[in-house]
């Protein structure tokens, strides 16, 4: 007995000294001096969107503010050659520098851009494609081909997700009105926020009037549910405590008029479920699908969840250049139709596929087969690879529903399913489109490419870092001989760009 008690005791005491460290670390930190550099004038842009300044030699990656701009910044983190740090005090403004659109720009994370006119936008954008293939791939490359714009440029977006939360951010701005006014803020007083999640906060969401991302209702559909729940005291998300009954609203749209949306419920009453539903297609006539989820998980991913078809056959359709493709809740799609139809047509003429339609393409990463069949006309087979399984389904069922007899697709890892038994079954390929993820394509796939040795390639990224450090291993046997960014989103840094490349000759 003495001894457990000397060892329960033993605990006791390093639990103590654990938690006494890590007060003294707190408090260091918490006294830890600030450091603001002065007047720095923004030059330029880095990946990821932040300004770059300089003080003294060291590059400053700055947040919220653009070229031009001469501020002073206070520093988050402070390294021997470099810095990051966001504004304290505008000293003045860049002369390019525009009125956001957006009341909520700057707060929710989105539109990061909207300070820039479009046309600097652009320029920034190629500039981004530019220096990552300098940089990061060492290439003294041909021209780029002018970038794509979008004509439409607010209300692009076919997807939104909307998230109803019992935490509500309050902006630094939003505090010091209150506290003006004498006042405390007492989070317990609102009965739920619905809009988005805050920059750089999991937790906490932004309430949205209105986001001009997505053409109307989408509006009206996220505040009609937040005021369902809130007129019947139904609880909104905690995301601390996974507890809550009204969690997410996926809302998607196409181009021909066609609305889904899919209602993600924490826990099911079916009460309140059916008279949402009810109320949902009395006020908004104009959803075609209307579905609902539950899901009682402790995180928000879908795919692993059965949504229940309310209205409609559970899906809606878009079409790009007369092919059709189905959205299910659960499908992924470009997020802009209209500029994804020119992104595939880019992808198309890159192929150089021959009017003969004798050559085999391989569509790798294929996802729901978008790529493959939107180029079907132009191949006798097409053959497309990607790991998600459910994917592949969509990809099979928009073969199907264009009436297309030479789309093959397979679910797996694209090292794996490649070997010398596929190519006898299927044929080598002709041509190889490749569209991967922000990642980027695992060494092991580069260097199956370069087996491989087919003509031509053509590389679709949405990361042009990842893609220049792709295209750096590629280029020991292929040289790049087109290059053709895309803008899919504009007041965002993010940017698509389409590579073709044709194996060297010796």
């Amino acid at each position: 007995m003495a001894k457990n008690k000397r060892f329960t005791n033993k605990i006791a005491f390093h639990r103590g000294r654990f938690w006494i460290i890590i007060h003294y670390l707190c408090n260091v930190r918490k006294k830890r001096p600030k450091i603001i550099v002065e007047d720095i004038l923004a030059l330029d842009y880095a990946a990821g969107g932040k300004a770059i300044g300089k003080s003294e030699g060291k590059v400053i990656f700055i947040e919220n503010c653009i070229p031009g701009d001469r501020l002073d910044v206070q520093l988050t983190k402070n390294k021997k050659d470099w810095a990051e740090g966001f504004p304290v005090q505008f000293r003045s403004y860049s002369p390019d520098r525009i009125q956001p659109f957006c009341d909520h720009f700057g707060i929710c994370g989105g539109c990061s851009w909207q300070s820039l006119p479009y046309e600097k936008q652009l320029f920034y954008k190629t500039k981004q494609v530019q220096d990552n293939f300098e940089r990061i791939g060492k290439f003294t490359f041909p021209d780029i081909q002018p970038i794509i714009g979008c004509d439409q440029t607010v209300a692009y977006r076919n997807k939104m997700e909307y998230t109803y939360s019992t935490k509500k951010y309050i902006s630094q701005q939003e505090m010091l009105a209150i506290k003006a006014k004498g006042e405390s803020y007492d989070p317990t007083a609102d009965k739920g926020v619905a809009g988005f999640h805050a920059k750089g906060f999991f937790d906490r969401v932004v309430e949205i009037d209105t986001c001009h991302l997505q053409a109307e209702p989408t509006n009206k559909i996220r505040k009609f549910i937040a005021q369902f729940a809130r007129l019947r005291n139904l609880p909104f998300y905690d995301i601390g405590e996974h507890t809550g009954w009204i969690r997410t609203v996926q809302v998607r749209n196409t181009q021909g008029g066609e609305w889904m949306v899919n209602v993600v419920l924490g826990y099911d009453i079916a009460e309140h479920r059916e008279q949402l539903m009810e109320l949902l297609q009395e006020k908004f006539p104009e959803i075609t699908c209307l579905l609902y989820t539950i899901n009682d998980k402790k995180n928000d991913s879908l795919y692993d969840l059965a949504p229940v078809i309310v209205k409609g056959n559970g899906y809606i359709l878009e079409q790009l250049d007369g092919f059709k493709y189905k959205i299910s809740p659960k499908s992924f799609f470009q997020t802009n139709s209209r500029q994804a139809e020119t992104l595939y047509k880019v992808t198309r003429e890159f192929a150089e596929l021959k009017p003969d339609g004798n050559q085999i393409l391989y569509d790798l990463y294929c996802g729901t087969g978008s790529i493959g069949i939107f180029c079907s006309a132009g191949a006798s087979s097409i053959v497309g690879v990607e790991v998600v399984e459910d994917a592949i389904t969509d990809a099979k069922a928009n073969a199907a529903l264009n009436n297309l007899d030479n789309c093959h697709f397979y679910a797996g890892d694209v090292i794996k399913i490649c070997d010398d038994a596929f190519f006898e079954q299927h044929g080598r390929p002709d041509v190889i489109i490749t569209d991967p993820p922000r990642a980027g394509m695992h060494e092991k796939l580069v260097q199956k490419l370069l087996e491989i040795q087919a003509p031509l390639m053509v590389y679709v990224s949405c990361n042009p870092a990842t893609q220049a450090r792709d295209l750096a291993l590629l280029s020991e046997k292929y040289m790049i001989t087109r290059v053709q960014p895309v803008d899919m989103f504009p007041h965002t840094l993010h940017i698509e760009n389409v590579v073709q490349l044709k194996l060297k000759t010796t």
